[in-house]
């Protein structure tokens, strides 16, 4: 391996997460949705970095920026690296973006170090990891894994905007998305760098850790319907309310998840109407977030979650509907990648410490095609999706030697 200056590299990545989290919507920490103005900020952004880092650079139909650098060979096997750029609403500005910048500067060192790869590298920048603007997630890459789904071009953002729509509105034709697929025979892997959004790292002292597995997710919309009237006049005895129906079902989802083993159950958002403080709910509508390793215990919870919600709407004279909008199995990462992530932690003096990962990402769907395995950063206080969210520069140094260890020791096509 060439010369690889590793000192400023810290100094440089947190540089540049300083520069994208200026591309957001107003407000505290980050908000940047999946084809916004601000996703076309920061895909400009890091087009330029990827081309200043020499690598061939385009955006493909499902909005995600795409930079390659070719291997010794045509005919060389793929790995790909990296992660998403969008945020949750006043989010922090490392989610994501860390597993974005972070290859893009360990790239730039390869080419500048003279260091030749056995294989060639793709460093991806997917729009769409956090679901945050449409009832569905992963979009990019589950366009590269051939698992796209063509119906959730129906879907629909808060704003009435469907998703085809917003692809056309950003000057894409989702219409490519399906000669997005990659060739598992040509492909080597997938690799994301993540915050860890736990407490792990920080409780042990170590700057990262190796991912083993990714938990299951599934998303719901659930709706309650009453009847509008006014607060005043209407007895208690003969109301339709929407929200107290829908009150009892957040209850019953934190319930049924706290008696529930390796679950978590979260009610994230709400969408009221008339929503006036003198009229009685004539509609409610929840997101209902269920999470697990196991599917089994994700398909009992819901099934729990959905007959508790009908038993609130009879109770109540209420109408109920209820839509899955976004399902995923949790995945194991490869063992083949994890002992040489771990291989390079431990080349680089620290102690190769494994973790579960309790968010999901993109190597849910990415593990349709290819390996998978991730790299954790330490993160202070444990903190993600918030404002405050935190990695020390000295953190994402760490990060920077253990990748460049890893990509530059990998390369042996899996048997």
């Amino acid at each position: 391996m060439g010369d690889i200056a590793l000192t400023t590299l810290g100094q440089d990545i947190m540089a540049r997460l300083d520069e994208a989290a200026r591309f957001s919507e107003p407000g505290p920490g980050v908000t940047r949705f999946f084809l916004t103005p601000e996703h076309r900020q920061v895909a400009d952004l890091v087009r330029r970095w990827m081309e200043e880092a020499g690598l061939a650079v385009h955006m493909d139909a499902a909005g995600t920026v795409v930079g390659r650098l070719e291997g010794p060979a045509p005919d060389a096997p793929t790995l790909i690296v990296g992660s998403h750029v969008d945020t949750v609403r006043e989010g922090g500005k490392y989610d994501g973006m860390l597993g974005v910048v972070m290859p893009i500067v360990c790239a730039q060192e390869i080419r500048r170090s003279g260091t030749a790869l056995p294989y060639a590298l793709e460093i991806v920048a997917f729009g769409d990891e956090e679901g945050a603007r449409f009832p569905t997630t992963l979009i990019g890459s589950r366009a590269l894994s051939g698992l796209f789904d063509p119906a959730t071009l129906d879907l629909a953002d808060r704003a009435g905007v469907t998703l085809g729509q917003a692809f056309a509105d950003f000057g894409l034709d989702p219409a490519g998305i399906p000669a997005l697929k990659r060739d598992p025979e040509k492909t080597l892997g997938y690799v994301e760098v993540h915050i860890e959004q736990g407490p792990v790292l920080e409780a042990e002292d170590l700057p990262v850790g190796v991912v083993t597995a990714i938990t299951g997710i599934e998303r719901h919309t659930v709706a309650f319907t009453g009847k509008a009237s006014h607060a005043g006049t209407t007895p208690m005895e003969t109301r339709r309310d929407a929200l107290a129906g829908a009150a009892q079902a957040i209850a019953a989802v934190e319930r049924i998840a706290r008696e529930t083993d390796d679950l978590v159950g979260t009610v994230g958002s709400i969408l009221m109407e008339p929503n006036v403080i003198n009229v009685i709910p004539a509609r409610c509508e929840l997101g209902v977030e269920l999470r697990s390793p196991e599917r089994g215990i994700r398909e009992t919870a819901r099934r729990t979650v959905l007959e508790s919600c009908e038993e609130i709407a009879r109770a109540r004279g209420l109408g109920f509907e209820h839509t899955l909008g976004y399902e995923e199995d949790g995945a194991a990462c490869s063992p083949r990648i994890v002992a040489a992530l771990k291989e390079a932690v431990e080349a680089d003096g620290y102690r190769p410490r494994e973790l579960f990962s309790g968010a999901g990402h993109d190597g849910l769907a990415m593990s349709a095609l290819t390996d998978i395995g991730m790299l954790f950063v330490r993160c202070r206080d444990g903190l993600s999706h918030h404002p405050d969210e935190h990695i020390a520069e000295e953190d994402a140094d760490a990060g920077a030697r253990v990748l460049l260890s890893f990509l530059t020791r990998f390369g042996t096509p899996r048997p």
